[in-house]
């Protein structure tokens, strides 16, 4: 560590997330703890996962690539997944809600959720795969974790569906981007 000093983050735990956290906890810890050299704690009164460099701790931006890969839980990431955030510096997550695309109420919302995630979540692992991103569908908020570009076409192809186009469609336009890519790399 260059300067000496301790510095922390804190990451807020909802509600809904302290069960998947109990049961993930050494998932999550002996990455942190282990490899980062990164200390983590749980602070029940205050309802936040505490995380604070030690001596030991190489570089001061394993910190907050600590604090990203538990936010990224807590949003609703598989613990492998969310690990990746801790492997790779070119991964970010990405948040929206449906209605900042468009505004939907009632039933209008609930199908364009169901476009979103497609028959038994065909659609949304489709998107993954051609865009090697991963997507969390949390009621009407939507999570990506991915490299800039790849989050660009993901929320692309989200937002198509979200404003009325047929699956179909997105998977065709789907095919083009990702076979583009591929004649790039």
């Amino acid at each position: 560590m260059s300067d000496g000093r301790v510095q922390f983050r804190k990451v807020s735990v909802p509600p809904h997330r302290y069960s998947p956290l109990k049961k993930y906890w050494m998932d999550i810890y002996t990455p942190v703890y282990e490899q980062m050299k990164i200390d983590i704690r749980m602070n029940l009164k205050a309802r936040k996962v505490e995380l604070k460099t030690r001596q030991d701790t190489p570089d001061i931006s394993n910190l907050q690539k600590c604090a990203d890969f538990v936010q990224a839980f807590m949003l609703g990431f598989d613990v492998p997944d969310a690990i990746a955030l801790l492997r790779l510096d070119e991964l970010y997550v990405e948040s929206f809600e449906i209605k900042d695309v468009k505004t939907l109420r009632g039933e209008h919302l609930s199908r364009a959720i169901g476009r979103l995630s497609g028959k038994g979540g065909k659609t949304k692992f489709a998107i993954e795969n051609a865009t090697k991103t991963r997507i969390v569908i949390a009621d009407t908020k939507i999570h990506i974790l991915g490299s800039f570009a790849n989050i660009k076409i993901a929320r692309d192809s989200l937002c198509s569906l979200i404003l009325g186009s047929p699956a179909g469609k997105v998977y065709s336009k789907l095919r083009q981007v990702s076979a583009r890519l591929a004649e790039r790399f």
